[in-house]
């Protein structure tokens, strides 16, 4: 049976009122909005500290130089924001959350896994990464203990997200501006204090591929989030104009930010066990304060769209809740298991995160070859009807899948729990799981997808027993 909402609509663009609903296509009188918003929507949520240790890791810990880590950045946020551009393109058609489009790439059963995927890694583990940063940035400017600091930050994200959509969007809208204005006046400060020549260059391509590898998985990984956002736009919305504004506040809010990282690294400054601190070290007093009020607030603006989205990937999942409030009220329980998710990682922070971000790209790789394949074969055709019926099968997309992450991992993987045959043997290669990942999987799904179009989907819809 086909999700759907009452097409007069009722939610449209009320703020403060909880969004109805879950999955269900959005009714046409609801849409609004245009493809301009997106690029606070996706500039927002990067500018905070996730952003900035992401290039922090390169130098320190990858032991790139500075501009070695500026040719990983542009690499794996270029990447990864043309994937996002592609995928928000394709929201206004349909009004349906990405992980109900990837039904027709892996077929109604077949998308539990990425689903499941998705909603631990967005509504959990992304959402218990970005409450430490934004707890200790909080917990630094304010002297307050750290829990309590998480406890306040926490709170404010599952309120949003527990509205819905558009406070979700009100928030990035507001938000940006102050984000915007505080993060450029860091950045400049901190480029003009930096000396981008003292990082010494110690990495060699191993610790280069990290980089582009860790980079890749920080932006690829909103690319499951992409059409959650988009779906409430017009279907008259230009798709080209929604997939460049997505795109490009992606790419822009990632790569300032983790270049800003990396020029922060080779400044002699504090240090100590808050990395927001240690961050901010070097900054005036006042240009300090604001920046670690920044952090706080850009660790909201990521976590009300990992809540968000997170409760949506779970409900595409199939799970049925008799709630009018189904998507908030699984937002809330997501929240609280973040929560404790938080408080037991601010111990070691640093090294969660790394691995975290480099897991998110080894399953993230594979998903995006199938359905980036899958969309464009169904470019041209009307594939609505398939998205609700449980009848939905795409046997090849799944398994291309599944070849990809698991011999991806297998093979090339280079964790510290553990170390695949090829970089054992060749430790130069550093992690090429991501982009060996998406190459076998989209060249199986090429190859066995054939017979499965999206036509063929549509033929099968109406012979189905």
């Amino acid at each position: 049976m086909a999700e759907t909402v009452d097409a007069r609509g009722g939610y449209r663009d009320k703020v403060v009122a909880v969004e109805p609903g879950g999955v269900e296509p959005v009714a046409g009188a609801d849409r609004h909005g245009s493809p301009r918003q997106l690029a606070w929507t996706w500039a927002s949520p990067n500018l905070e500290f996730a952003t900035v240790f992401v290039g922090v890791l390169a130098v320190s810990v990858f032991g790139l130089s500075f501009w070695q880590a500026a040719i990983a950045f542009v690499l794996g946020n270029g990447l990864g924001s043309l994937a996002h551009a592609a995928l928000s393109a394709a929201g206004p058609r349909y009004g349906v959350p990405q992980m109900v489009l990837g039904r027709t790439a892996f077929g109604y059963r077949g998308n539990l896994l990425p689903a499941a995927l998705m909603s631990v890694m967005a509504g959990i583990g992304w959402f218990a990464v970005n409450s430490v940063s934004g707890a200790f940035a909080l917990a630094a400017l304010t002297g307050l203990p750290v829990l309590g600091c998480l406890v306040i930050v926490v709170a404010l994200q599952i309120v949003i997200a527990f509205f819905g959509h558009n406070l979700v969007q009100a928030y990035e809208k507001y938000a940006f501006i102050v984000l915007a204005v505080v993060f450029a006046a860091a950045a400049v400060v901190t480029f003009a204090k930096s000396s981008p020549g003292a990082a010494a260059a110690t990495g060699g391509t191993g610790g280069f591929l990290l980089a582009v590898g860790t980079a890749f998985g920080y932006t690829a990984g909103w690319n499951p989030y992409a059409a959650d956002y988009t779906r409430y736009l017009p279907r008259t919305a230009s798709p080209r104009a929604v997939g460049a504004y997505a795109g490009v506040g992606l790419f822009i809010s990632t790569t300032v930010l983790m270049l800003t990282g990396a020029a922060s690294t080779t400044i002699a400054g504090p240090s100590g066990d808050n990395p927001a601190a240690a961050f901010t070290g070097h900054l005036p007093a006042f240009l300090a304060a604001a920046t670690l009020l920044a952090i706080a607030l850009g660790a909201v603006a990521a976590n009300v769209l990992n809540v968000y989205s997170g409760a949506l990937a779970f409900l595409a999942m199939g799970v049925r809740l008799p709630l009018a409030w189904r998507r908030a009220a699984v937002a809330l329980a997501f929240g609280a298991v973040g929560f404790v998710l938080a408080w037991l990682g601010l111990s070691d922070a640093g090294a969660a995160y790394e691995n975290f971000l480099l897991v998110i790209a080894y399953w993230i790789g594979p998903w995006l070859g199938v359905v980036l394949v899958e969309l464009y074969r169904r470019r041209k055709v009307d594939v609505g009807p398939l998205l609700a019926d449980p009848r939905t099968r795409n046997w090849p997309g799944f398994f291309s899948f599944l070849a990809g992450l698991v011999v991806s991992v297998a093979l090339f993987a280079n964790q510290a729990l553990y170390v695949a045959p090829v970089p054992r043997a060749v430790p130069a290669v550093g992690d090429l799981t991501f982009a060996v990942g998406f190459v076998l999987a989209a060249g199986l799904y090429l190859v066995l997808g054939r017979g499965v179009s999206s036509t063929g989907h549509r033929a099968r819809l109406r012979g189905l027993p």
